[in-house]
């Protein structure tokens, strides 16, 4: 008897009136505006202009749905072009199905179309915008909560997810929660990354290639629990190999990096020089200014004690 569980949502759509809103697109959408929001903060941290990140954005997005949809589709085709199958479905995005790999690959085309554009180092911007895509990430994995998809293996521990749909071979029933593993790791992995960045000052592309690596660790044991019908190579799952590959490659771009290319970039948006270069100027003012405000108390400092030691001898 199970003293607890998540329960599953009724239905994964909601209806404005005539206009439907689907749980999975809107987690979607407000995982996007979140990513946007912390990346362009991060942005102008660094010293570029505010609104570069939404501008390239909109090349990114775009980009990134296309190359999750195709991923996700080439991967597990058997679900759109078998025999009973309706290929037409392949292209419902908002009745779930978006690969993460090919989402993040698509979108860095798109994101180094809009960085191009603007004159911008695209591992700058994909440093800036790395810890917002894993919160987006987070709060995407609930969108399969809504469709009542990707779940684990069975089980009844207190915060199982309850299954009641039976369509596409679902049996119904209680289930690990895979969609809230990953999406509490998410939230993990971006708060590692900022606070790697801040503690070791990570630049040309390492704070997004950590956000990889620490994602695909993640990825390879939520992977192994999922029991939805997957590819097979040498008694892995598709993803876990892509998991395996992706991390190795992310290590070795940490490495390689750090030693061409070590400390973080000094200007990271054209235009923006001079405002860098004034604030270099006003902290070298600074610093002098404490300099000179230091040699002064020296000064007074010895100017009383030659007093001091004067007025013994002047009273004796």
């Amino acid at each position: 008897m199970e003293l607890a569980y998540i329960p599953s949502p009724s239905r994964g759509v909601l209806y404005l009136g005539p206009v439907p809103l689907r749980g999975y697109a809107f987690c979607i959408i407000i995982g996007v505006f979140i990513a946007v929001w912390l990346g362009g903060r991060r942005w102008v941290a660094r010293g570029g202009r505010v609104g570069t990140v939404a501008d390239i954005a909109v090349w990114a997005v775009p980009f990134g749905l296309v190359g999750g949809r195709l991923y996700h589709v080439i991967t597990d085709y058997q679900l759109y072009f078998s025999e009973g199958r309706d290929w037409v479905d392949a292209f419902k995005i908002w009745e779930g199905g978006l690969g993460i790999w090919g989402a993040i690959a698509l979108g860095a085309v798109g994101a180094w179309i809009g960085c191009r554009r603007r004159g911008i180092p695209l591992p700058a911007y994909a440093d800036a915008v790395a810890p917002g895509i894993a919160f987006a990430q987070a709060l995407g994995r609930w969108g399969n909560w809504f469709n009542q998809e990707l779940y684990g293996r069975s089980t009844d521990l207190p915060w199982a997810v309850e299954i009641t749909s039976s369509a596409d071979g679902r049996v119904p029933g209680t289930y690990h929660p895979t969609f809230l593993y990953e999406s509490l790791w998410c939230i993990g992995v971006a708060l590692l990354v900022i606070w790697a960045d801040r503690r070791f000052t990570l630049g040309h592309g390492r704070a997004f290639a950590l956000y990889v690596a620490a994602y695909c660790v993640g990825r390879f044991w939520i992977e192994y629990m999922r029991v939805d019908d997957a590819h097979h190579i040498l008694g892995l799952r598709l993803n876990n190999w892509t998991a395996l590959l992706v991390f190795l490659l992310a290590v070795v771009y940490i490495v390689v990096s750090a030693k061409k290319r070590p400390g973080r970039e000094a200007v990271v948006e054209p235009g923006t020089e001079s405002a860098a270069a004034d604030d270099a100027k006003a902290a070298d003012t600074k610093d002098a200014d404490v300099e000179d405000g230091d040699k002064a108390d020296a000064v007074d400092a010895d100017g009383a004690k030659d007093e001091a030691e004067a007025e013994p001898t002047q009273k004796s």
